[in-house]
This record gives structure tokens, sequence and C-alpha cells, in this order.
């Protein structure tokens, strides 16, 4: 399943007991149409108020129930799966329609693992540097920074981060997993409108990686470190949090929610 959300509405990707994620809502809708619990398979987990496009699922079905999905109508499996997928989630999702879009539905090839066949994902913040650039219209999705950023300084800084290495000070390891990634852009392109847009992208991350890289950057950005400061702190590879790492404030991560975009590897449609 190829799909988008807006991670507004929701606590995140991942369930959670009692409170409305987009996984949970993606099963509620499809345990709807085949009639029993289906669990979602994500390339990527966001966190909440976090967005996306590109995103890839997948779920296990019989040979019966993908075979059944058209319901004796003269139409295939998949576009029936995805009309009424589409029905489902409007009556899981009620005031809040249209928060979740799936795209495209199709067989996944043998072996086919949403997680585990993605090469890369790749995220991407828009930073409003300085009230000139605030724009109300988009808020929610962009982050509000006070003063004007070096760019230069921060992809010059960005740039010594990328490729494989052991990114411990910049997230918050979990017990028995790996914190070594591959890094394979981080880079900061001011538009026309003058707002930057940060790209992140690597063959996986760990937890909280991404903010804390960014939020490296723009202690470099303005100046409150040397440009090899995120490096020796990459380096050191320590496992307390890097002092780079932004105030996790509702301003800076909450308010105006990040899009993320994750692309993956999978079978035709």
């Amino acid at each position: 399943m190829d799909l988008s959300y807006d991670g507004g509405p929701f606590n995140g990707w991942a369930l959670q007991p009692g409170l409305r994620t987009v996984q949970g809502s993606l099963e509620e809708g499809l345990a709807l149409i085949v009639r029993r619990p289906v669990r979602v398979t994500v390339a990527g987990r966001t966190d909440a108020g976090v967005h996306a496009r590109g995103q890839v699922a997948h779920i296990d079905l019989s040979e019966a129930e993908w075979d059944g999905l058209p319901r004796g109508h003269e139409i295939n499996p998949a576009a029936a799966l995805l009309r009424r997928l589409r029905g489902a989630l409007s009556r899981v999702l009620q005031d809040e329609t249209g928060a979740i879009e799936v795209h495209d539905v199709g067989l996944a090839p043998d072996g086919f693992d949403a997680r585990f066949s993605a090469l890369w994902r790749r995220y991407s913040y828009r930073i409003a540097d300085g009230p000139e650039r605030w724009d109300p219209v988009l808020r929610r999705l962009t982050l509000w920074h006070k003063a004007e950023l070096d760019e230069a300084a921060m992809n010059a800084g960005a740039a010594t981060l990328l490729g494989l290495q052991d990114f411990r000070a910049y997230c918050k390891p979990r017990e028995g997993a790996t914190t070594i990634r591959e890094l394979q852009r981080l880079e900061f392109v001011r538009g026309n409108d003058g707002v930057l847009l940060a790209n992140v992208q690597a063959d996986a991350f760990c937890h909280n990686m991404v903010r804390a890289l960014v939020g490296s950057a723009l202690r470099v950005g303005r100046a409150w470190k040397v440009r090899s400061g995120c490096t020796s702190v990459c380096s050191r590879g320590s496992g307390t949090p890097s002092p780079c790492l932004p105030r996790l404030t509702p301003w800076c991560l909450r308010k105006w929610p990040i899009p993320l975009t994750t692309n993956c590897l999978h079978g035709p449609s």
C-alpha cells in the first residue's frame, strides 16, 4: 500500500491504547473489510504530528480474502480494496476524513516486507528563520525560528556527518539496538520564498536521530557552535544526549509539525 497522511490528528503511527494513531485507524478500517484483526507493517514509523508522503506499508491476506475483495463485481481485487478502504477510513475517521489517503495497493513480490525491504527514508523540514518569512497559512507545516540562519555553515557541518558511522550521540539508544547508520543526505537549501528546506536521508534512523541532527545544525547556523562541534560529538559516540540536541519543547517540535517522506522498494501494483 502506498499512502500519505496528515499527522496532526494522530498520536504518531504506532498503536497506543486509548489514543488515535495512524496504524490504529488503518487497522480498524481494514478489519471492517476482511472482518478480522489485521496488522499493518510500515516502512518507517512516525511520531505525533509528523506528516507522511510516499509512505509504504503491507498487510498479509489469504488468497481467499484477496480474491473475495470484489464481492462478485467485475473489478480486480486491488481496485476493490482501494475503493472499499477509502469508504472504511471515512467511517473510522469521521470528522477527520481525508487525514489518511491510500493512493495505491497491489500484490507484493515474494519475500517483500515494507520495513526490511526499504532502501532509505527521507525527512524534510521547513524552517522559516525570521518573522518576515513566517506565513500563517503554512504555520502547521513550518518551524518558525526567530533568528536568521547561516545555511552555508549548516551545510559545512552537515557534510562531515555523512556516511556510515555510530550516531549514538545523536539519538536515544534503545536497549539491544544498534546505533550505526548510513547518513546519505543532510542538506539545507533555501527556496525562492526564503524558507530553508532541510533534507535528511539515511538507510534507517535511530530514535530521535533526525531531530537531534537538525537541532544540531540549527545551533551551528546561529553560531552557537563552531563548525566542527557536531563532528566531535558524533565521533565521540557517547551514550549521553548530544549537546547539540535542541530543547524538546512544544514550540520547536510539535506546534509546527514536520513532514516526512518515506520511499521503499516494492512490487508492481
